[in-house]
């Protein structure tokens, strides 16, 4: 009789692609998403920029297509072929960028042209993706906004210790 005879079959965990951008700055991901043009990759390539100019660890995931796993209460994400290590930029078109090939998801920024409430509801700083919930951050994505985007990731993880 094999082995696993009599075993129930654990389920593979569900993958789901979405559109979003998604790096990785240390173990923490940073998932952006937005409507095209919103500025998802220019925020990411400011995001990188701002944090590896702090010495730190800072890649591309993958840029708007990206697949999501959750399981074990995290939520994985990663590129998707055939676009790994490719980001757009405006101007330019689809570049190569260094690029990590996984990140769990520590934080959910999203983009828009509305102006984010100035003192945001508890419950609007959270989101659930895949069953997971992640604290959320809304935002324009001016130029300025890495900034606020990496002290909100500071800030997020900072609470899970």
């Amino acid at each position: 009789m094999p082995r696993d005879a009599g075993m129930a079959a654990i389920p593979a965990p569900e993958r789901t692609r979405i559109h979003a951008t998604v790096i990785a700055v240390g173990e923490a991901g940073i998932l952006i998403r937005g409507a095209s043009g919103t500025g998802k990759s220019t925020l990411a390539l400011a995001l990188i920029a701002l944090a590896s100019q702090a010495g730190r660890f800072a890649r591309l995931v993958a840029d708007d297509r990206t697949e999501i796993v959750a399981g074990g209460d995290r939520l994985v994400a990663r590129p998707v072929a055939p676009l790994e290590g490719i980001v757009e930029r405006r101007g330019l078109g689809l570049t190569p960028e260094p690029y990590t090939g996984a990140v769990v998801v520590r934080l959910i920024v999203d983009l828009s042209a509305e102006e984010p409430a100035r003192m945001p509801e508890p419950e609007d700083l959270v989101d659930s993706l895949a069953g997971i919930d992640l604290p959320r951050l809304r935002m324009t994505g001016r130029a300025g906004d890495e900034r606020l985007a990496l002290n909100a990731l500071d800030l997020f993880t900072e609470a899970e210790r």
